[in-house]
């Protein structure tokens, strides 16, 4: 228990003890709700200016939401029956948020792809208030600050919080298995943390189910050393945690068997696929990185949140072995256990992940909560040691002025960085999300037409934004692996929904390059390219922006050419001001929808 939850005793009259006692009011203190609607204000602004990053979302999971919704989509081979591993309940869940847009006025597909954002904003800020709270109720008022301006201050938050990708999922159900493992309020709440994180490890992502493992550890170090009774009743617990925990998996596994018309369980496939695949499959065909990888993604993510993560331990250590008193008074952090606790899933997890020859940012995002509570532990442990006002110390002698000048030059300058870097990734590869407004035309929105892609397929942001039955098609260009297909069409006899059951072909887990996912270019209505001045064409990748004989420009939007621009400039945004050296000023592509020119018809 904190000090600050300890009951206060102390002399006086029965009479003053009936009177009502005004709660003390404690520094930095935000109210629940005020963190409510500042978490829903950043996850809203991330709903509606985040770019997709990684084509796993639109392939994966907007596509089939698209086919659910629509009745069309691309289909990648993870949803091949053959293979199964994409759970159709987490996909369908979406799909009924997306379709209750038909419902409001003016209903659009690019309308519905964002009323889906919009209910992820809202699902993970609601997330980010409970663990919030608990921060607050069970460590200390500062600490949960530090935690919101890491989290709404973040890049990788930015990202994170609306993506429609498991792993977010799992983020959201992270913090909420970690805020029911904290709070003992009413009794240890074993059961509702177990539930939490097996809901994100079955709908979302089954490794995500590995942050739980510290506190289900806590548990059972406190059970040993308790009394019988209290072993028992952790077990209980556990029972009951795991009880539910099974009625998910039943229900995912009744969800994802109704569409594939199999028996499927999908967490299992996907533990397999991605540890017992065996050579010349898995995910490392898809590319290794080094174990560094995720230190830099980190840093670019979180800055010097990631610094005070990685360090937490290392400084709580000191703190124990320096510090007069037990625990920080400040801090209410009740027990050296609790704290290493509280700190180990992300140790746990960069170091799981490190290790593994296949990377990508989104693998992160469940640890996104650890990391960012991790780091405020870190910072108020260091504020308590700098302002020691003893003057017989080094640090006491530092004028408090001074003091709070550099701390808030270094939490002001994070919050910079990490601001201009969001609006830098928005103002370099927003461009996928903004051209195919003019389709919503009459005058272009041909039913039926087709929109290609040829290098810059993996930048297709999603069949929501092609209107009136348009259709992404593929032709041919220097990439050689696997593209997707299209989900099966057949009406009459098949049932609802067919595609999700019916085995498509050319389809295999071996990234091997299917020629029969192309088209002939001449069938295609519309193009979708992009332009760098530096780049060099070839036969299967020509500038077709340039080619006016054949193909003219609907819109074009400024891209990032991040192979002609400084890192610094692709890793913030830098004003393009005068002053600025043209040696670090961005360079810029063309990202181009085109249209058939009108004399090559």
């Amino acid at each position: 228990m904190s000090t600050k939850d300890m009951p206060q005793r102390g002399p006086g009259s029965a009479a003053e003890a009936l009177k009502p006692k005004r709660k003390p009011v404690t520094p930095f203190a935000v109210n629940p709700i005020s963190a409510f609607y500042v978490f829903l204000g950043a996850n809203i602004l991330a709903a509606l200016f985040a770019p997709i990053q990684d084509c796993d979302e639109t392939f994966n999971y907007w596509e089939p939401t698209h086919y659910l919704a629509h009745g069309y989509g691309l289909q990648t081979w993870e949803y091949s029956p053959e293979y199964a591993i994409r759970s159709w309940a987490y996909v369908a869940f979406h799909a009924v948020i997306g379709s209750l847009r038909r419902l409001l006025p003016f209903p659009t597909k690019v309308g519905e792809f964002y009323f889906i954002r919009y209910a992820l904003a809202f699902i993970c800020a609601i997330c980010q208030t409970q663990l919030f709270r608990v921060i607050s109720r069970t460590l200390n008022p500062r600490i949960a600050l530090f935690f919101m301006l890491a989290t709404i201050f973040s890049p990788g938050m930015f990202h994170a919080s609306t993506a429609f990708l498991p792993s977010s999922f799992a983020m959201y159900t992270t913090m909420l298995g970690m805020a029911a493992f904290m709070n003992w309020r009413g009794g240890l709440k074993t059961a509702h943390g177990i539930f939490w994180f097996a809901l994100g490890g079955v709908l979302g992502w089954p490794f995500s189910i590995a942050l739980s493992a510290p506190f289900l550890l806590e548990e059972v170090i406190l059970a040993v050393i308790s009394s019988k009774e209290a072993l028992i009743d952790a077990l209980m617990r556990f029972v009951r945690g795991i009880v539910a925990g099974l009625l998910v998996l039943l229900f995912e596994f009744l969800i994802s068997s109704f569409f594939y018309k199999k028996a499927v369980v999908v967490p299992l496939n996907i533990v397999l696929y991605n540890i017992f695949s065996g050579p010349g499959r898995g995910p490392e065909i898809f590319g290794t990185e080094p174990w560094h990888f995720y230190i830099r993604n980190l840093l670019l993510n979180f800055n010097i949140w990631f610094i005070l993560a990685t360090v937490a331990l290392p400084v709580f250590t000191l703190q124990k072995i320096f510090s007069r008193s037990p625990a920080p008074h400040e801090g209410g952090i009740i027990t050296g256990l609790r704290s290493v606790i509280f700190m180990s899933p992300f140790y746990l997890w960069l170091g799981i992940f490190s290790l593994q020859p296949h990377k990508e940012e989104r693998f992160m995002y469940p640890v996104y909560p650890a990391l960012a509570l991790n780091a405020s532990m870190t910072l108020h442990i260091l504020l308590s040691a700098f302002g020691n006002s003893d003057t017989k110390s080094l640090i006491g002698k530092i004028p408090a002025q001074l003091k709070l000048l550099l701390v808030s030059s270094v939490i002001l300058g994070s919050l910079d960085i990490g601001l201009a870097r969001i609006y830098g990734i928005y103002s370099a590869y927003s461009a996928p999300l903004k051209i195919y407004e003019p389709l919503e035309s009459e005058s272009f929105g041909v039913r039926g037409g087709s929109v290609c892609y040829g290098k810059e397929w993996y930048r297709f942001p999603s069949s929501y934004h092609l209107p009136n039955d348009m259709r992404a098609k593929f032709i041919k260009s220097e990439f050689d692996g696997l593209l997707p297909g299209e989900f099966s069409e057949a009406k009459t006899g098949f049932g609802v929904w067919p595609g999700a059951w019916l085995i498509p072909s050319g389809m295999n887990d071996q990234n091997i390059e299917d020629m029969s996912k192309y088209v002939d270019l001449r069938t295609c209505s519309f193009l979708v390219d992009t332009y760098y001045p530096a780049s060099i064409a070839s036969e299967l990748e020509p500038h077709y922006v340039l080619d006016s004989e054949n193909w003219e420009p609907v819109v074009c939007k400024r891209f990032l050419d991040a192979t002609q621009t400084h890192i610094l400039a692709r890793t913030i945004w830098l004003p393009e001001w005068p002053i600025i050296p043209e040696k670090f000023r961005r360079k810029w592509a063309r990202h181009c929808l085109l249209k058939r020119a009108t004399k090559s018809r």
